[in-house]
């Protein structure tokens, strides 16, 4: 329906069919004598008045700046808002046309400052992305000509370097060091390097005789804290030799009767089978000891160093014995298949405070305390046939002629090597104390060397260091001292 309420007779899309209906004819042109801009102008007289004949310029009217109530008028701008069409009025009577020259009054301009140049926009700092390590994955190996699957490992980030120490500086006060380094003492370095840089000769059959280059151990019980070490001397290193030095740590038993035994031993510097006869001889005292460990145990929490000493003195003798029936198997003779041997009992019982030292040989025992190193084991002179009568701090008889008998050597006109005296020596600790046990490798420049002793105190008086700090402490090298070096040491808490 249509708004007069009468039905539409067609349908109400015709209009719309018809307007767009291709077969209707064009109009063309009207008829009608005006255009369309005929008709604009003559809406634009009705409303506003009859415009000029012809274009004239528009006399500008200065505006006063509103920001300065004083200013003088100012011209307008090009890029000012044209103002809103006025509402439409009644045709006024024609008014006298404005001159065609009207001069403009003077415009005061204002000084401009140059526009500031553009600041470049801050560029955002990104993080930089941690650096990656494509490493195979742990669960695949490589397969074929195929690429492993990797993953990324996140590197630590480098530690910036900084001034480094000089070469014959072991260790600058107050500078905190990332990782321990082996320096050296006094005026010159050694004459080797501090690295290995050869490895010894081997072939088929003396596969299972190889030593590595270095053995490092350590364990706390009860009331002290070991630290254990073995390494190859510099001149061996060069050289491609073997290291003659054994190392053997072992504990026997559970609990508070656990016993704790450390055994240094060193094969002579000529003979081949040195560091057979080293490991051997380790091998053979930690056997009888670990059969007669809980006997030995009980005499030391009871103190009785009699019973210790003999017992002792028996356990060794029986190892040197072996020694010798294995130097007879091989056709040497004894001394080209010997070692000295020195050894620590520890008992794990935090009540017990006892320290048991025994031994044949060469080395050095040494006891830290007060800042002062005391060295607790006296030279032995040769050895009559009888025992020595030596007596240390608190009555403490320090050696006993062990007196091996020895066969005789089967060439003719040798003398018979002469008995080594056996070493014993049990004392108590205290609070503070650091106990060194070594070989001659380290007792030589310990006695020798006056600057090694004092800079270890200095560097182990604040308690027991980390199983690399000791590694390279016991590395402090000294001109003129090459060999081998194996240490043991104990600090009581």
């Amino acid at each position: 329906m249509s708004q007069q309420g009468e039905k539409p007779t067609a349908h109400e899309d015709d209009w719309w069919r018809r307007l767009y209906d291709g077969t209707v004819p064009d109009t063309g042109p009207g008829d009608a004598p005006d255009s369309l801009d005929d008709r604009f102008d003559s809406a634009s007289d009705a409303v506003g008045g009859a415009p000029d004949p012809v274009d004239r310029p528009v006399p500008v009217v200065p505006v006063p700046d509103p920001r300065t109530p004083e200013a003088e008028p100012v011209k307008g701008t090009p890029w000012d808002a044209p103002a809103p069409p006025a509402p439409p009025a009644p045709p006024a009577p024609e008014r006298p046309r404005a001159p065609e020259h009207l001069p403009a009054p003077p415009a005061r301009t204002l000084p401009v400052p140059p526009p500031p140049a553009p600041e470049a926009p801050p560029v955002p700092t990104l993080p930089a992305p941690p650096r990656t390590l494509a490493v195979p994955a742990p669960w695949e190996a490589p397969a074929g000509p195929a690429r492993p699957r990797t993953f990324a490992v996140p590197l630590t980030p480098e530690a910036p370097s900084g001034p480094t120490a000089p070469a014959g500086v072991a260790h600058v006060p107050g500078e905190e060091q990332s990782r321990p380094t082996v320096g050296h003492l006094g005026d010159r370095p050694p004459a080797y390097d501090a690295e290995p840089a050869a490895l010894p000769a081997s072939g088929p059959d003396d596969i299972g005789g190889l030593v590595p280059d270095t053995v490092l151990d350590g364990a706390r019980y009860g009331t002290y804290t070991l630290r254990a070490a073995s390494v190859r001397g510099d001149s061996a290193r060069f050289r491609g030799e073997t290291r003659r030095d054994a190392l053997l740590t072992a504990r026997f038993g559970t609990g508070d009767e656990a016993l704790v035994l450390v055994a240094v031993a060193a094969g002579a510097r000529a003979a081949g089978h040195a560091h057979l006869a080293a490991a051997e001889a380790c091998r053979s005292i930690g056997g009888v000891v670990a059969r007669s460990h809980a006997r030995l145990c009980a005499d030391i929490r009871a103190g009785r160093r009699g019973d210790l000493r003999s017992g002792l003195h028996r356990l060794t003798d029986r190892t040197y014995g072996r020694l010798r029936a294995r130097a007879a198997e091989l056709g040497l003779e004894p001394s080209a298949y010997a070692a000295g041997l020195r050894c620590l009992l520890l008992p794990a019982d935090p009540e017990c405070r006892t320290r048991v030292f025994f031994g044949i040989g060469g080395g050095g025992l040494f006891r830290l305390r007060d800042g002062v190193w005391q060295d607790l084991e006296p030279l032995v002179p040769a050895p009559s046939g009888g025992a020595v009568g030596e007596e240390g701090p608190g009555g403490d008889r320090l050696t006993t002629d062990l007196r091996i008998t020895t066969p005789p050597s089967p060439y003719a006109g040798s003398p018979a090597p002469p008995a080594e005296p056996f070493r014993f020596r049990a004392s108590v600790a205290r609070a503070g104390d650091t106990l060194l046990l070594c070989g001659d490798g380290l007792a030589e420049p310990m006695r020798g060397e006056p600057v090694l002793a004092e800079e270890l105190a200095r560097r182990w008086a604040p308690g027991p260091p980390g199983l690399p700090a000791y590694l390279a402490d016991t590395q402090l090298r000294i001109k003129g001292y090459a060999d081998d070096r194996t240490s043991a040491a104990v600090w009581e808490a």
